[in-house]
């Protein structure tokens, strides 16, 4: 079984996860986005941009995780991205107030195909819903597109279901459709009452 954890990004992490975003995005949306797009982006640009978002966040809920996979080295395997719920998560034409203050929405979600299958989504997932909770969000949404059946079948599989919400992305003049995913956060759960202590046994005479 893999061995592995989730932790806060830190700014020396921007470059990793520059790659591990080109990388994955250049394998599972290869059929869906325009190849010229993919072999264009910049990873020194993605790199700048993450390290903005890892050192000067919009507020303390916006945050991003990345998850390690521990062998004899150690390696940055995937990451995932996310704050308050704003304009970006919306629907085209939905109003503002739609998606209320305590939703979260996640902008990222990869695991570098070549460590799928280890846990590492699943420990990316799990750890952003323990910090939605202590940030006071009950729920999250989510965009995936239409055609990326692996997303989709991972956020089904742990409680996510589509809302209902569309839209297309126009990506170099071609549209790309997407869906809305949300999932409600599940209740901790209550803590285990204390055992009664049995009561004292009776003198004997």
């Amino acid at each position: 079984m893999a061995l592995g954890y989730v932790r806060p990004a830190r700014p020396e992490d921007a470059g990793e996860i520059a790659r591990i975003q080109l990388a994955t995005w250049r394998v599972a949306y290869r059929r869906i986005l325009p190849r010229h797009v993919l072999e264009n982006l910049d990873e020194a640009w993605l790199a700048r941009r993450w390290t903005a978002a890892v050192q000067e966040p919009p507020s303390a809920a916006h945050r991003v995780l990345v998850a390690v996979e521990q062998a004899e080295q150690s390696y940055l395997v995937g990451f995932t991205a996310f704050g308050p719920a704003d304009a970006e998560a919306l629907a085209p034409n939905e109003p503002a107030e739609a998606l209320g203050a305590d939703v979260a929405a996640v902008t990222d979600l990869l695991v570098e195909p070549r460590w799928g299958r280890r846990g590492h989504g699943s420990r990316l997932l799990a750890a952003s819903v323990d910090l939605w909770r202590s940030d006071g969000f009950g729920s999250a949404v989510a965009w995936a597109f239409d055609a990326d059946e692996a997303t989709r079948k991972f956020l089904t599989s742990t409680g996510w279901a589509a809302d209902g919400a569309a839209r297309a992305l126009d990506v170099e003049d071609m549209l790309v459709p997407q869906l809305r995913l949300h999932v409600a956060l599940p209740a901790e759960p209550a803590p285990e009452p204390a055992p009664t202590p049995p009561a004292p046994a009776a003198p004997v005479d």
